[in-house]
């Protein structure tokens, strides 16, 4: 994909995800995040360093502009950009790495690129839940929190997944 078209995409979900933020709430055991999977799927050839502060910016630009608390996004978030190469590589492979090519369903397979979405969901609800509920919510709510926000985040990046990462063979 070229590079403008992926940062107008970028920004355009940014947009969506403030939007979620602010008038998504169907109940308090679902916070639906679509900042993982943006992050996750940056082009390869970004340093890690660049993606890191892009996803600072990112959460920092969702927590001013939503209601949620001010830093808690970018808090989840930042971790997320630096292990990212690490999951692409342990569930793509280091060849996809070496190669500075980006995965898509059609290239990957939609299990592994499911489980990619899963492990980047989960590292970003585990900090977020815990920053948030800071000790003050039972871990029975914590658990069903992240369960359910769990699987409404990876049904929704599953339908944003080709948007992001489309397949760039002919």
């Amino acid at each position: 994909m070229k590079k403008n078209g992926f940062a107008g995409i970028f920004l355009f979900l940014l947009v969506l995800q403030i939007l979620i933020c602010n008038y998504f709430h169907v109940t308090p055991y679902v916070m639906l995040s679509i900042l993982p999977v943006m992050v996750l799927c940056i082009p390869a050839r970004i340093s890690t360093p660049v993606t890191m502060i892009i996803a600072f910016a990112a959460g920092l630009t969702v927590d001013m502009l939503s209601e949620g608390v001010a830093g808690i996004n970018t808090l989840a978030l930042v971790p997320v950009a630096f292990l990212r190469l690490n999951i692409v590589s342990l569930v793509f492979g280091e060849d996809l790495l070496a190669r500075k090519e980006d995965f898509s369903v059609r290239k990957n397979g939609i299990g592994k690129v499911s489980l990619a979405l899963i492990l980047v969901q989960a590292l970003f609800l585990l900090i977020y839940i815990w920053a948030d509920g800071a000790g003050t919510r039972p871990f029975w709510f914590n658990a069903a929190r992240f369960g359910a926000s769990l699987s409404a985040g990876y049904v929704v990046s599953l339908l944003l997944i080709d948007v992001l990462a489309p397949d760039t063979r002919k």
